[in-house]
């Protein structure tokens, strides 16, 4: 498809085909296609032989174009939760294809014990963009990420000469943060960590958003404060207006680390490329990132600013597959082209829109108490009728062809690709209101 050239990228160029902006095609009920065999054996094999930790919805999941994936029947969904905000260029990015492939011609894997140029070029574009980190440490996952994080601020507390018992780390209710024995612990939430007992100690909670109860907590036996910028699965809710800088200024006071989880509401999910770019004057100590920074190959970081640069010294932490140069690689493209000033001017424009059209429904339908969260990360909290029914609606809308997470019990979440158009993210509202018509009988 050619395109006339501007001097400025399109939604296309940055791998997601789109075309000119057209009506939004009437949307009817979806007629699924019959269950294959193909289907039913693979479904069999899978309730057999998967962990149970899992509860997958009847479905395989086949191929993926751009903001669409297909099952193995054949039947098309709209996906409203890009592999839990990490698809974040759409399935089957032509670009991130090219990248794997012409790095897995080369090498695919080495140990740490060498460098690799995806690898060494990958860290140095993150403290660039970043404009604050001096060093980054690679890993394979969020939870990664966020454990080296911990090591690190209980490390730089040790260096200080503090005890143990002054290596305290805050976070907060509400928060996650991996599924690791200490990022289970880290997160807040007691439906994570039962059964898991007895958890790491040196972790104290505090409410999300009071501004009283962390200046109440936090003390110089803490070494560090860890949150989201927006809380994920804790409903998808935002930092109050102030309170990162407010948590700033007390870490300052108590030479403690400002550590933010950007996991899920990192690299443009809100609208800026790392999440806390939206609060004036915010410099924080550590980031880690994961998810939207493969675009579906597995990868993370963390980053370090200068006060802990030099803390993990050789032999401190590790990973065997921790900077795979394929991975690499691709990260690469994708934190280019999440910083393109097209794919800024699109996630704020289809912001707008979603939001827009979750109240229109809410008036119709009456069935959010409230809608919340930043750029494309959305949650839609149910009214307390329909508490404890977020997963239902989840899978009576992917029936109606359209792919939603929930953020707990009660809120409805949305993660659509942020390469979506216009007309796609319409009619995927469409057939999430479908869904919402069966689901209340308005």
């Amino acid at each position: 498809m050619k395109k006339k050239v501007t001097g400025k990228k399109t939604i296309a160029a940055i791998g997601h085909n789109s075309k000119a902006k057209a009506a939004v095609p009437k949307v009817t009920a979806i007629k699924k296609k019959p269950v294959t065999a193909k289907t039913k054996a693979l479904l069999a094999k899978g309730k057999k032989y998967y962990s149970l930790a899992y509860k997958p919805r009847e479905m395989i999941v086949a191929r993926g174009e751009g903001v669409k994936i297909w099952d193995t029947d054949g039947n098309e969904y709209i996906d409203f939760g890009a592999g839990i905000s990490v698809t974040s260029l759409g399935h089957h990015n032509k670009k991130l294809v090219a990248a794997l492939v012409a790095q897995a011609k080369n090498i695919w894997h080495t140990s740490n014990i060498f460098f690799t140029e995806p690898a060494v070029s990958l860290a140095e574009e993150l403290c660039v963009a970043s404009k604050f980190a001096k060093r980054v440490f690679i890993t394979n996952s969020g939870a990664e990420a966020n454990e080296a994080a911990i090591k690190l601020a209980r490390k730089y507390a040790a260096d200080k000469g503090q005890p143990p018992e002054k290596r305290e780390i805050i976070t907060f209710i509400g928060s996650f943060h991996g599924r690791t024995l200490a990022t289970i612990t880290a997160t807040a939430q007691p439906k994570y960590q039962a059964g898991f007992e007895p958890l790491p100690g040196g972790f104290t909670y505090v409410k999300f958003n009071d501004f009283a109860a962390i200046e109440a907590a936090i003390s110089d036996k803490t070494c560090a404060v860890l949150l989201e910028v927006v809380q994920g699965e804790g409903g998808v809710t935002p930092v109050a207006p102030g309170f990162l800088k407010h948590i700033q200024e007390l870490c300052h006071k108590h030479d403690a680390l400002l550590m933010l989880d950007q996991v899920q509401d990192g690299m443009m999910r809100t609208g800026k490329l790392f999440s806390h770019f939206a609060e004036a004057g915010v410099k924080p100590d550590v980031v880690t990132l994961a998810k939207a920074l493969g675009g579906g190959i597995p990868i993370g970081a963390m980053l370090a600013g200068e006060k802990v640069e030099n803390t993990f010294q050789f032999g401190s932490h590790g990973s065997t597959f921790g900077g795979n140069p394929l991975a690499c690689a691709v990260a690469r493209v994708v934190l280019k082209t999440l910083q393109s000033a097209e794919l800024s001017k699109n996630v704020a424009a289809r912001s707008k829109q979603i939001f827009a059209a979750l109240k229109d429904i809410n008036k119709r339908h009456g069935i959010f108490a409230e809608i919340r969260g930043r750029g494309l990360m959305i949650g839609a909290e149910l009214k307390p009728e329909y508490h404890g029914k977020a997963g239902d609606l989840a899978e009576l809308a992917r029936k109606h062809g359209v792919l939603v997470l929930q953020a707990g019990p009660n809120v409805m979440r949305l993660l659509p690709p942020l390469v979506i158009k216009e007309v796609e993210l319409a009619q995927g509202i469409k057939r999430f209101e479908a869904a919402i018509s069966e689901f209340t009988g308005k």
